[in-house]
């Protein structure tokens, strides 16, 4: 160590680049690509790597892991009944009576329009009523979801990146610390057995246990565990009332909008269950025409919510989806909590910890040439450069990252979307929590003891 201190402080500094790279790619490899690239030679099925080509594990699992938060949604947290209920009939309908009158006067004529203008003030609020109490057998919540969920793969992976965003940064970001610590344990190894294979195995090991420890870290232990003065929890865990909140934005927003409930009561046409209602509830003079007329306004309601401003910024206040899975989110236990985004990592968990290795493997293989081939003067250049291209690839790496946080808000303000700045990992709610008044009394006991 003391004749070749450049070479040997390599290492340490390869082993936490290559801690960084195998943690980064390990998360990129959870969500992307979204379509299967390569060939379909000995892939399995619902699989996501072929002998030849990979595809997101999220992308792959699509029905596996929306089916887990439709339970999750549809048994825990939301009933359509009780959202429903909150919306006033009479309220309701003077919103939907333009939309109705328009469409059937498109669809039937001028005539059953000047017909039901009178009537349909006095009609519309009592079928609205009906509807609410029947919500559950016309409209299928769960279907609504997972419906979301699979026809679009981007929304879970974008669903899984926003209220993961901590822990998935967490674990990238990890691997640089976590390297680095058994890089030195890496470099007192090859001091003692300088092998051709030592570097390359040890390689491997720091991109497996870099992986695995920090996925560990993420979800356990899942029930707080005080030790003294210190508590310490799962991150994802800690973040309960935190990812609560976003959870709930993220499905009023892109899952449960009122444009996508509208849309998927009036589906079906005329072989729906709206319409099924609607004809139950009408008497028979009235012909089926304007039955389906008044299917056919919602859907038109739910595809142009730029005409219908109001109806759709009252079903959205109403309705509170956000508030309603938030607030119930942050009711479950811990151990509840962590299925809404352990299964992301359960998933084919082992293939990624793996592929971490594999890459620590060939990174210890350059690492042998570039540290210790040839004469001194030669080696150490090598190390030199090695150390230079460890620091400056890490600082581009994190200066890369901020360029992506500061694109994603600017496209957030164009779109005059709420801006949600990406959190930090400094934060009450973390890996290790101390109460200061603990560590008062703990101390104090051990006074007293003596």
């Amino acid at each position: 160590l003391t004749k070749r201190p450049l070479e040997y402080a390599t290492i340490p500094a390869v082993a936490s680049l290559v801690g960084l790279s195998t943690n980064w790619m390990g998360v990129k490899m959870l969500f992307y690509p979204i379509e299967y690239i390569g060939t379909e030679w000995y892939r399995q099925e619902c699989s996501p790597f072929g002998l030849f080509g990979w595809q997101g594990v999220v992308p792959t699992k699509t029905a596996t892991m929306a089916c887990r938060l439709v339970d999750i949604v549809t048994e825990r947290l939301l009933s359509l009944e009780e959202a429903f209920s909150r919306l006033e009939p009479s309220r309701l309908s003077t919103l939907l009576m333009p939309c109705v009158l328009e469409t059937v006067r498109d669809e039937c004529g001028p005539y059953w329009a000047t017909v039901l203008k009178p009537v349909l003030p006095l009609v519309l609020p009592i079928v609205l009523t009906r509807l609410q109490g029947e919500i559950e057998n016309v409209l299928d919540l769960r279907s609504v979801v997972l419906s979301a969920f699979v026809r679009d793969k981007e929304v879970l992976v974008d669903l899984f990146q926003k209220v993961g965003k901590v822990e998935l940064e967490f674990l990238v970001e990890s691997g640089l610390g976590f390297g680095f610590a058994l890089g030195l344990g890496q470099m007192l190894l090859w001091a003692k057995m300088p092998k051709p294979w030592t570097l390359p195995v040890a390689g491997a090991l720091v991109g497996y246990v870099t992986n695995w420890i920090a996925i560990k870290l993420l979800f356990e232990p899942a029930d707080p565990v005080e030790v003294g003065p210190i508590t310490l929890q799962g991150l994802f865990e800690s973040r309960q009332n935190e990812v609560s909140d976003e959870f709930g934005n993220f499905m009023e927003n892109r899952v449960l909008s009122s444009t996508r409930l509208l849309a998927a009561l009036a589906d079906g046409g005329d072989n729906g269950e709206l319409y099924k209602f609607l004809r139950r509830q009408l008497p028979y003079p009235i012909p089926e025409s304007v039955v389906s007329a008044a299917v056919e306004a919602i859907r038109r309601a739910a595809s142009n919510p730029a005409a219908y401003p109001e109806l759709h910024s009252y079903c959205k206040k109403q309705l509170d989806i956000e508030e309603t899975l938030s607030s119930r989110l942050k009711l479950l236990s811990p151990t509840d909590f962590e299925d809404l985004l352990h299964p992301v990592f359960q998933e084919d968990e082992l293939t990624l910890i793996v592929v971490g290795g594999v890459l620590g493997a060939i990174a210890g293989g350059f690492q042998t040439k570039l540290g210790w081939g040839g004469a001194p003067a030669v080696a150490r250049r090598r190390a030199l450069f090695t150390i230079l291209f460890t620091a400056a690839s890490s600082i581009i790496f994190f200066a890369l990252k901020e360029k992506e946080v500061r694109e994603v808000l600017k496209e957030e303000q164009e779109e005059e979307l709420p801006i949600v700045l990406v959190p930090k990992l400094v934060r009450r709610q973390t890996l290790v929590r101390v109460d200061p008044e603990a560590i008062n009394e703990f101390f104090e006991d051990g006074n007293r003891d003596h």
